[in-house]
C-alpha cells in the first residue's frame, strides 16, 4: 500500500522512465503485495472516489527535489495505475520547495487536494498549507487561492501534515500539525476558509500524549478515532498510535500504538491513512491501513516506499495490531 519484485529502481518511480498505466509486479496476482507501486513515495492518502480507491503520495526526496505530487489509482487494490504530477510546483505561486503529505476529498463534483510546501519556521516564511482543485481525481490540480489556506503556527502546530475529516453532518474540518502540536479548524463549504467556533476561536488544539505528526479521524460505531505518528521519521522508532473520544475535539486520551516496524519485514512504520469499507446493515466492513515504511538495511531516510495490511478491530472496538506483511492484502473491489 514482492518487496524486490515491486520496488525495482533505486531511485524515484519517475526516474525508472515508467509512464502512466498498470503498475504490477509479473506473475502476482493474488495479493497486493508490498510496497503497492514502484519508487520512493511516503505519507499515503487513501481515498475512495466512485468504483475506484486512490492513493496519493509525498515524492520522498530531498526537499528542495519535493516538487510535485504523483497519484495512483485501482479498481481492486492489486493493480495500480500511475497519473504522474497531478499537482506541480508550477501551478502554485508560492510553493517553492517541501511539498508534502497531500488529503484529497470530494465536494460537488469537484476534488480538492490539500498539501503543505515549504516548510516553514517560523511565521515570517512564506508557506504552510495550500489547497488545490481539479474536475477530476487525477487532476491536474490548479491552486485554489493563489497563497497559503494557513500559513501561520497556532498553539505551537507546524502548519503540514494536514488532513480532512467530514463528520455525519456534511461538516469538513481541517485537522492538522508537526511538531508535536495538532489543530483543528472548521473548513467554510468552499475551502476557501474557515469559520470560527462559536467561543470565536478559529484553531483548537486537540494534541494527545504522545502526538508529533501525521494526523487522522475516522469514525466507527459512534465514536470517533483520532490516530496519529509518533517518534522520528527517518529512524526506525516511526510509528503510529491512537485514541477515541466522543466528538472531533476529544478529549483523545491515548490507548497506545498499533502499527511499527517489524524487524523481519520493515522499519520505520507510520504517517498512514485509513480505507474504511461499507458492511452490512450499515456497519463498517473491511478495513485497511495504508502507510510508508523503510526497507530493511536501508540507511537513506527518503527511502520509504507505500504499503497496505488489513486493520482490524477486537469485540470492544479497538485497534488491533496491524502485521505488517510483504504480501499485502487479497483483491477486493468496490
Amino acid at each position: 500500500m514482492s518487496k524486490a519484485l515491486l520496488l525495482s529502481c533505486p531511485l524515484l518511480f519517475a526516474a525508472c522512465g515508467a509512464s502512466p498505466g498498470t503498475v504490477q509486479a509479473p506473475g502476482r496476482v493474488e495479493t497486493s503485495g508490498n510496497p503497492l507501486f514502484p519508487g520512493w513515495y511516503a505519507d499515503p492518502e487513501a481515498a475512495v472516489f466512485g468504483d475506484r480507491y486512490w492513493i496519493y503520495p509525498t515524492t520522498s526526496a530531498r526537499y528542495d527535489d519535493q516538487l510535485y505530487l504523483d497519484a495512483f489509482s485501482s479498481p481492486d487494490l492489486v493493480h495500480w495505475n500511475y497519473h504522474p504530477k497531478v499537482l506541480r510546483k508550477a501551478d502554485v505561486s508560492w510553493a517553492k520547495r517541501a511539498m508534502w503529505a497531500p488529503a484529497v476529498v470530494e465536494r460537488d463534483g469537484r476534488y480538492f487536494l490539500f498539501f503543505a510546501a515549504n516548510d516553514i519556521q517560523n511565521d515570517e516564511q512564506l508557506g504552510g498549507i495550500g489547497v488545490a482543485v481539479a474536475d477530476r481525481p487525477e487532476g491536474p490540480f490548479v491552486d485554489l487561492l493563489g497563497e497559503p489556506l494557513v500559513d501561520r503556527f497556532h498553539h505551537g502546530a507546524q502548519p503540514i501534515d494536514q488532513f480532512v475529516f467530514r463528520d455525519g453532518d456534511g461538516q469538513d474540518y481541517l485537522i492538522y500539525g508537526g511538531w508535536r502540536h495538532c489543530c483543528v479548524a472548521k473548513l467554510k463549504p468552499d475551502f476557501t476558509g474557515f469559520v470560527p467556533f462559536a467561543d470565536g476561536e478559529t484553531f483548537k488544539e486537540i494534541t494527545p500524549e504522545g502526538y508529533v505528526e501525521g494526523p487522522i479521524l475516522f469514525v466507527r460505531g459512534g465514536r470517533y478515532y483520532f490516530m496519529w505518528s509518533e517518534g522520528g521519521w527517518t529512524g526506525p522508532d516511526y510509528s503510529v498510535a491512537y485514541a477515541i473520544g466522543d466528538s472531533p475535539f476529544g478529549p483523545f486520551e491515548r490507548i497506545g500504538k498499533i502499527l511499527q516496524q517489524d524487524p523481519e519485514v520493515a522499519t520505520g512504520a507510520g504517517h498512514h491513512s485509513v480505507i474504511l469499507l461499507p458492511g452490512e446493515n450499515g456497519e463498517v466492513g473491511d478495513s485497511y491501513i495504508v502507510y510508508h515504511r523503510r526497507p530493511l538495511g536501508e540507511t537513506d531516510g527518503n527511502h520509504r516506499v507505500t504499503c497496505i495490511d488489513k486493520m482490524e478491530f477486537d469485540a470492544d472496538g479497538h485497534i488491533l495490531p496491524v502485521k505488517i506483511t510483504f504480501e499485502g492484502v487479497p483483491a477486493r473491489r468496490l
